[in-house]
Parts: structure tokens; sequence; C-alpha cells
């Protein structure tokens, strides 16, 4: 999962107290914009984590080579022109004039050159990148020269790809760095500064807007695309110990913006004239189910099918978000829906029959293992689909072995490749943003290279070779047709049963204007 959750709320607890502290540090007299962030930001370094409030606050601090429009496609950001040689094998990337980093010294190539290498050398889809380069140089200060081995169409969607870890550029100084040592000095050219100073921990962090920012003079302002206008001094995030104390935050006006509120609580929001409740990231979480290809029992291929077979992605989707169908959705395969890649292929492999599932188990030769089921206790969402995970593994006649834990502890767990009974484990819900799930260039999951996937290790040599011709087809139409296949053979291999998709839906205050779609951004908001 790649947030911190909000916990389950605690009803009547005021609010004062706690934003006292914070109101203390906004300037007076300045355009001040207060936000319930998704959680608390405990990594500054986006490479370091694939946590969604450390993307979103790289957004702020630093800008990328391109961004995404709103169709999804990148357009030039901190570049003013790319090109590409007919044989594909030499790109040329020309940055824009007086960009600036946050300290005062300009931009150039060879920052641009290190942040490109450190973030190739961690991001999956960047190493892909980099296996096809052979060198990254700089013509001049401005101009950055990538030269492959092998065309990589897909070059500017790698740089500008919105899901983590996102190509941020630093200062060489800092991107300099290895890749798997975290920066913690937030030095950027994006249009916020860090207030490092002002960071307390579990409660607080703040930005204030970067004066020598230059946006681009072009573009529609979209997703992470087009001119970044800051028309706010300063942001400020509180983090809240509980839900209960976030709408009464949001319903008094103590703060201005809840980025993620939690579904049960939607209809409360929807009924105040001074909020304005909607759907403002069309991809949204998709729950998964993932399982553990290395040990028993999901290491038999029959066993998985035989449980993705019983899903009903309206029993998870409906204890994760209510009843109410406008927060939720079933139906969805291995891609987001709203996705290109996004079909209908294979999903009646997914029956939600328990009886016949169960028959299929017995006969896959399911013998009674003991199933370790990882269930995140202090994350609603994830508490959620670990219940109903284990609800339905006993109706499967499985022997369920639940072990309710923080999340943390589930991430440090599910590293381990030991048997269940030395400390490894079965099976664990997570959440992915749909922009994680958008293609299969950027959907860890969905990869079968076995001991470098990620935990769950799946190995399917086929799912890998779909990926590669994905990757190298020009061709929309092809692209999709090879989408389709690679679900359709991720319906027989099961990398992981996905659980369906929660809406992307956000809570503002009216005198809040601007909003974009997509991730959440603070440019081009303003305060009435």
């Amino acid at each position: 999962m790649g947030r911190n959750g909000i916990a389950r709320r605690t009803l009547g607890l005021a609010t004062a107290g706690l934003l006292a502290a914070p109101r203390l540090a906004s300037a007076r007299g300045k355009q001040v914009l207060k936000v319930i962030p998704r959680g608390d930001l405990t990594v500054l370094d986006p490479l370091w984590t694939t946590a969604y409030q450390t993307r979103d606050h790289a957004y702020l601090v630093f800008d990328t080579l391109f961004g995404l429009d709103a169709a999804f496609r990148p357009q030039h950001q901190m570049l003013e022109a790319s090109s590409a040689t007919p044989d594909g094998l030499l790109w040329s990337l020309r940055l824009r004039p007086n960009l600036r980093f946050h300290d005062g010294e300009p931009v150039l190539a060879r920052d641009c050159i290190a942040s490109i290498k450190r973030w190739g050398a961690r991001d999956a889809f960047g190493q892909t990148m980099m296996a096809a380069t052979e060198e990254i140089s700089a013509a001049d200060d401005r101009t950055i020269s990538i030269r492959l081995r092998r065309p990589f169409p897909m070059l500017p969607y790698a740089l500008g790809k919105a899901s983590p870890n996102i190509c941020v550029i630093m200062p060489e100084r800092l991107a300099r760095a290895d890749a798997f040592t975290s920066v913690n000095e937030m030095v950027g050219s994006g249009p916020f500064r860090f207030l490092a100073s002002e960071q307390v921990p579990g409660a607080f962090f703040a930005y204030e807007r970067f004066n020598g920012y230059v946006p681009r003079e072009d573009g529609a302002t979209e997703w992470t695309a087009g001119p970044k206008k800051v028309f706010i001094d300063r942001l400020e995030m509180h983090v809240m110990p509980d839900s209960g104390t976030a709408v009464a935050a949001l319903q008094s006006g103590e703060v201005d913006w809840w980025a993620w509120p939690e579904a049960d609580l939607l209809p409360l929001l929807r009924r105040s004239r001074d909020i304005e409740v909607r759907e403002a990231d069309p991809m949204g979480l998709v729950g998964t189910l993932r399982l553990n290809h290395l040990v028993p029992p999901f290491n038999n291929p029959a066993i998985r099918r035989a449980v993705l077979s019983a899903i009903s992605q309206e029993d998870f989707m409906s204890a994760v978000a209510g009843t109410d169908r406008a927060n939720w959705r079933d139906g969805v395969g291995f891609f987001a829906p709203g996705s290109p890649c996004a079909s209908t292929a294979g999903m009646e492999a997914m029956t939600g029959d328990v009886d016949a599932a169960r028959r299929a188990l017995r006969e896959a030769g399911y013998a009674g293992e003991p199933v370790v089921l990882l269930a995140s206790t202090n994350i609603a969402i994830l508490k959620a689909v670990s219940d109903v995970a284990a609800d339905l593994f006993q109706r499967l006649g499985m022997n369920v072995d639940y072990q309710a834990m923080d999340w943390g502890t589930v991430v440090q767990r599910r590293v381990r490749k030991e048997p269940p009974a030395q400390g490894g484990w079965n099976a664990f819900g997570t959440f992915w943003g749909g922009l994680d799930h958008f293609d299969p260039a950027v959907h860890v999951f969905l990869r079968g290279n076995g001991a470098q996937a990620a935990p769950g290790w799946p190995d399917s040599p086929r799912l890998e070779t779909l990926r590669t011709d994905w990757l190298n087809a020009a061709d929309p139409a092809e692209q999709k047709r090879i989408s389709e296949a690679i679900q359709r053979q991720a319906f027989q291999d099961v990398p992981y049963i996905p659980l369906g998709q929660q809406r992307g839906i956000t809570a503002y205050r009216r005198d809040v204007t601007g909003v974009l779609d997509g991730v959440p951004v603070y440019w081009n908001v303003r305060r009435a």
C-alpha cells in the first residue's frame, strides 16, 4: 500500500487544541491553505518509498522533465523541446531557460542526468529504461542526450509518469547519493519550498511558495502538466489523529481541504452547503489480495485459481466503502477502470461461486495447510479487506491463521521468504492508486520475474514476455490486444487477486477554487 491511513474516527473530539500550534506558524496577511493529507510525511525522499504522501510532497518541492495531461499523455514540463532520431536510438531533451533550484543555483543538464540515473536504479520502469540505455550525457548546460541500445519509444512516459517512484530533478550534489540511501535535504526547483524546521512528526508539515519558480508559458494546466501557477503563499498539512477530528475540522472551517475522506463520512459531508464533495481522481484506489507463490498452499496455481473463482468484489468493496455504489466499482480486472488497458478479458474466471471453489480446492490438493493472513488493523480499508478475506478462506474450508498487526509490521513481514511457520506469510490485502495499475509499464504486482518481483514473487515467463511486447508496441490497438492477453494470462497465473476499485473522492470548502483532477497538487488553487 502506497500511503499511510487515517484511523477510525473518535466522534466529538475538539479540534481547537490540535490545530492551535500549527496555526501560530501561519504568516499573517498571507494566503494560507490548510489541508488534511493522506497521512503523515514520514519519508521525504521520493525514491526511498512508494508512499503516496511522499509522491504528493515531491510534486510540490521538485519538478519533472515531463508531466501527464488529462489523457495521460506526456507533455514537456521542465523541457522546452525533445526529439528522437528516426531510428529511435538518440533522444535530445532541451531544458527551458531560467530554471532555478530553491538555493538559487541554475538547473543544468548534469543535474538532470544524475537525477535520471538515481531514479533509474530504483524504479521498476526506470530500470527497464536504463537497461535500454547506452549513455546519458550533456551536450551543453541545457541539453540532455540519451543514447539507447535499442529503441524505447516510451521514454517520455517513463520520465513523466505519476505513479511512484517519479523521476524528480534534484541538484547533482544530492542526486549523486546512492538510490538506496535516503536524501533528506529538500532542494528542488518545484513551485513550493519545504519548511523543514516546522515539521512536527505525526501532526504537521508545511510549505511556502517559491517565488523563483518559472511556470510554463503554454499548455493546459491539468494533472501534472501545464503551467504550475501558485496563488497561495503558504500550504499547511494537518495530520489528524482520527477521521472524526478531520470531519469536524473541515465542517468548522479550521481546515480547507480533506484530500481523501473516508467513504462512510461522505453522506455527512455531502449534506453541508459549505463543502464540495466530488470524484477528483478517476483512477481511484484498487484493492488487491497478494498471494505468496513460494510456499504452500499458494505455490499451487490450481489453488490460486480456485480462490480467485470464489471472489465477490462486491463483498470486499461494500466492506471498504459502504453499500453506496457511487463510492466503488466491481468488475475490475488487472488494470484500473478508466485506463486504456482495462478490459473484460478473462473476467469469467471470477464467478463468486464458493461451493464450486471449495470443490476445486479439494481437487487441486489442498490438504488443510495453515494460511497465514497478515491483517493490518490500524488502517480501516485494509482491515476491511483482511476481514472479508479471512471469512472467505474459512468458508472455503481453509485453515486460516489471522495475524493482526499494524501496516508497518506487514511491510516488514511481507519481504520474508521463509515458510509461514518460520515467520513468513501466505496472503495480505492492500490498495494501490489506480495510476499504479494503469498499464504494464508501471504495474508492479503484474510482474512475473520471480525473485526480482515484489513480495509474493510470482514467476511467469509468459507475463514477462507479454510485458516486453507491450513496451515495444507503438500502435495503441496492438497495445490493447497485448493488454488483454496479459489479463487472460494473469487469470491463469494469479499473481494477485483484484478486489475492486474505491473511487477517488475528495472534499474541500466551497471558497477553494481551481482544484485539479488527478493526484492532489496545490498549484492553480485559489481561496476566495
